[in-house]
């Protein structure tokens, strides 16, 4: 059966990509990592708690896509498939797998405590495939790994995960409107 999307949840699903691509600009490189702090955990999270499971997933991989046909809309303007075979790729495919995750667990209700838990169980999702990712593809140890990928980005990603909680506590009913 094919399911059609109303005009307002077509243009919540392209506002939502186009905050993603935009979050992609506020990037700070680490001198250490090949991977930046950036604001697309918090947009990740943010569409999470929004959409449900299937146009979170959608959302997300337009922006993968977006980004696989070479538009600058990974981290610091980057595009094209070398971005995603590259360093950073295992945690752009980590975003996918969250989005579904997050937007499966928090559920139909527009609750603070299910969807603090839910950002919370989703963002190590992002790091179990980024950080094993990177590791292989740079042949960094264990270590190097999580130093790297993992250890710099816990203090900012818990802050971005309860912004994005109360940010979307009074968005949610907006969003779901006509759903």
């Amino acid at each position: 059966m094919k399911q059609k999307f109303s005009t307002q949840e077509l243009t919540t699903m392209a506002l939502l990509a186009a905050l993603l691509c935009v979050s992609s600009y506020l990037s700070i490189q680490l001198p250490f990592s090949a991977v930046p702090i950036t604001a697309q955990t918090l947009v990740i999270n943010m569409i999470a708690l929004l959409l449900k499971p299937k146009k979170a997933g959608i959302t997300v991989g337009i922006w993968i896509l977006l980004g696989l046909v070479g538009l600058p809309v990974f981290s610091g303007g980057k595009g094209g498939f070398g971005v995603l075979a590259g360093a950073t790729g295992g945690y752009i495919i980590g975003y996918l797998v969250a989005v579904i995750l997050i937007s499966l667990m928090k559920g139909n209700k527009n609750k603070v405590i299910r969807s603090m838990i839910s950002v919370f169980v989703g963002i190590p999702i992002i790091y179990a495939v980024g950080v094993p990712w990177m590791k292989v593809l740079l042949g960094l140890t264990w270590p190097a790994a999580f130093t790297a990928g993992l250890l710099p980005f816990i203090p900012g990603d818990v802050i971005k995960c309860v912004a994005a909680v109360y940010i979307c506590k009074p968005l949610y009913k907006v969003v779901n409107a006509a759903n």
